[in-house]
């Protein structure tokens, strides 16, 4: 029996990772971006940087749940993963926590779940259907 899946899977990718991403963007929207300026300025980075977080856990996690422009939802989520490990981990990635996760590993699965949209699409299930340019 030949199953036709594909589209299936990139919709629960897409709502798994733009789902669990979307509620740190909204944590960041109730309280501001205050501690991510506090890390911005501490490597001597402008503070206003830190509004680049609604980019990369808000607008990229809806454009990747409703399927519209997904793609370059996803690379907005890999690219906000990969300012925050820089910002908040440093030199110290090869580590383990105390409980034996690697200390990335959430950063790790946003990121590359960001760029498994990027690569794969929306899919079907999609407001910008299966055909459109950037889904």
């Amino acid at each position: 029996m030949n199953w036709k899946t594909d589209d299936a899977g990139k919709l629960l990718l897409r709502l798994l990772v733009g789902g669990l991403l979307i509620l740190h963007g909204f944590h960041k929207i109730v309280t501001g971006p205050g501690e991510v300026v506090g890390m911005l300025t501490a490597h001597h980075l402008p503070g206003f940087l830190a509004y680049g977080v609604y980019l990369g856990e808000v607008l990229g996690p809806l454009l990747v749940i409703l399927g519209l422009y997904a793609r370059i939802g996803g690379l907005l989520i890999l690219a906000d993963m990969i300012v925050a490990v820089l910002l908040s981990r440093g030199l110290d990635i090869f580590h383990l926590n105390p409980y034996g996760g690697w200390v990335i590993e959430l950063e790790l699965f946003f990121g590359l779940c960001g760029l498994a949209v990027t690569l794969l699409g929306a899919g079907r299930y999609s407001a910008g259907g299966a055909s459109g340019k950037w889904n």
